[in-house]
């Protein structure tokens, strides 16, 4: 509190030697100890109630700024929950022509079969070299 070294408690018992006297420093040294011890606990009282206050004031504004970033995660989720209801309208829509078509396909004409096609063309090309590899 105070940086007093040993003169300089020894000049001030000195004087209060001289003014105030042997007969009453006992006594005024006593009450002056008690005021000393009170002025102590209150100085340690207000240190604590301002760091109180100070890890208060701290614990506000991180609870103001989590606040701010929970806002904006679900302001972020909202969004994408309606992005992903957008997208799934869009696809719902998109299904209903592809299931009418293929609903459609199926009560028309079959498609022919390619390997009939395959089967009835005969091969020419080796007809050919193996009647100029007998000549």
């Amino acid at each position: 509190m105070f940086d007093m070294g040993f003169t300089e408690m020894m000049l001030i018992g000195i004087v209060a030697l001289v003014v105030i006297g042997p007969e009453r420093l006992p006594g005024v040294a006593r009450t002056a100890g008690k005021y000393v011890g009170r002025l102590k606990r209150f100085m340690t009282s207000v240190k604590a109630d301002v760091e109180q206050e100070l890890r208060a004031d701290e614990l506000r504004q991180i609870l103001s700024q989590q606040q701010k970033e929970l806002d904006s995660l679900k302001d972020s989720i909202s969004e994408a929950g309606k992005d992903i209801g957008r997208q799934a309208d869009v696809s719902d829509a998109l299904a209903e022509p592809v299931t009418t078509a293929v609903e459609h396909a199926d009560t028309t004409t079959p498609l022919p079969d390619s390997t009939d096609d395959v089967k009835a063309s005969p091969p020419s090309a080796p007809a050919e070299t193996s009647s100029k590899a007998n000549s």
